[in-house]
């Protein structure tokens, strides 16, 4: 009961925190993923803290990848407030079964398995409601960066370009979402997260040769569905 309720104290900041603007945020979705899943030794360590019941040990892995998952949830579902909330739901998966995690493979793998699990889950809730419209990440994050452009106007894109570049982000992600799943997560974890192959295939539990077929098909679709709708800018 203790722990539970030290989790719901935990994570209702979370959110708060995924969802504030700043440095605490992630960067722009187009960044990769540092050091592909972490150093192993050093989550191992965290996970035996967490699952001797130690919440600070587990909060410290949230605040590790909860960047990366956001990006990936971000990716997958082309909502910000719904990966948000997917972020959220994957921690907490990850904390309620953390003592059944066997260390037979990274932290993170297990964690980006988690993840994509929910986002497919929301999306599939979502499919039969009103599309949503894509956010554009670059509204809704403030970076070190975006605040040195502001800082230094001059210097920057004009107005018109720098419209015309989130249209095509917007674009983009919109031919994402119109990939099936399968063909999406591996072009999430591959093309934008920049896992290996290896990575890739311990997440999805799928083999070396699936993933690559899949990237090929992914890299295919949205490249004849950028064609077309990129034309209509």
């Amino acid at each position: 009961m203790l722990a539970s309720a030290c989790l719901l104290l935990f994570m209702v900041p979370l959110l708060t925190l995924l969802r504030t603007r700043g440095t605490n945020v992630p960067a722009e979705l187009s960044q990769r993923a540092e050091g592909h899943l972490g150093k192993a030794e050093e989550d191992f360590e965290l996970v035996s803290a967490a699952q001797a019941g130690e919440v600070a040990a587990f909060e410290k892995l949230v605040r590790k990848y909860q960047k990366r998952m956001l990006n990936i949830a971000y990716r997958m579902i082309g909502d910000y407030e719904d990966a948000c909330e997917t972020v959220q739901e994957t921690f907490l998966s990850a904390y309620r079964s953390i003592k059944r995690f066997r260390k037979e493979a990274a932290f993170s793998t297990w964690l980006c398995a988690i993840c994509l699990n929910h986002a497919k889950n929301r999306l599939k809730k979502t499919r039969n409601k009103a599309r949503h419209e894509v956010q554009p990440m670059d509204d809704l994050l403030e970076t070190e960066e975006s605040a040195f452009a502001r800082e230094t106007a001059s210097d920057c894109l004009s107005v018109i370009e720098q419209m015309e570049r989130k249209e095509v982000q917007e674009k983009v992600q919109e031919c994402m979402n119109g990939l099936d799943d399968e063909y999406r997560e591996v072009l999430v974890l591959r093309d934008i997260q920049g896992f290996s192959y290896e990575e890739i295939s311990a997440i999805l539990n799928v083999p070396d040769g699936t993933v690559k077929s899949r990237l090929f098909r992914a890299r295919d679709g949205l490249k004849n569905s950028l064609k077309k709708t990129l034309g209509e800018l």
